[in-house]
């Protein structure tokens, strides 16, 4: 895994086995069809997952509507002022994001998709062979996610979800409800978990 800039320059919260776990996955995913990531931030996974999608010449579409999740909010723990539009008074990673592709050489492997997962999902017609869920972690948010991507997904392809914590001492529970999900499903069935990183492989 050669990457073009160190992703811990990258603000986000993607620990580098995760990261070299989503590159591994991806590298093997993009040999059958485009990728797509829902939560690009500022671009720390996508900086993994669009190296590995470039080495196939293959799309990554990232999906994020840059208004920065719950947590991202003014007065929020994970609020970054750096991120935070005085003028619109409004959160907006989309600036920091793009800088991080050209920076990265990757303007021409990831598509940016600036819109919420139901928008950017309701006339989606192409099958995916990854689909990376990192968005929102409310329960409304993931389960939004999970429902507009999972059944996009190829026979074959990987669903990953980040920030999977079976403990709710360890973290909020929407990523782990919706792995929960997609195992009742029958569409998927379980491959090994980094750290919380949960991955499914479409049945």
């Amino acid at each position: 895994m050669q990457l073009t800039i160190n992703p811990e320059t990258i603000k986000g919260f993607l620990h580098p086995d995760e990261g070299a776990r989503l590159y591994d996955l991806a590298a093997d995913a993009a040999r059958r069809g485009p990728c797509l990531e829902v939560g690009s931030y500022c671009g720390r996974s996508t900086l993994y997952l669009g190296t590995a999608c470039r080495k196939h010449e293959q799309l990554l579409y990232a999906v994020d509507h840059h208004r920065g999740s719950e947590e991202h909010q003014l007065g929020e723990e994970y609020h970054d002022a750096d991120l935070y539009d005085a003028a619109a008074g409004r959160m907006d990673s989309f600036r920091e994001f793009r800088r991080n592709m050209d920076a990265a050489g990757l303007s021409d492997t990831v598509v940016p998709i600036v819109a919420s997962s139901p928008v950017a999902a309701r006339h989606w017609n192409t099958p995916l062979s990854l689909v990376f869920i990192d968005g929102g972690h409310s329960e409304a948010a993931a389960l939004a996610d999970y429902r507009s991507w999972s059944t996009a997904i190829a026979s074959g392809g990987f669903l990953a979800i980040h920030d999977i914590f079976p403990d709710p001492a360890d973290g909020g529970q929407a990523p782990w409800h919706i792995y929960q999900l997609a195992m009742a499903s029958g569409l998927f069935e379980p491959l090994t978990s980094t750290l919380t990183l949960g991955v499914l492989r479409r049945c």
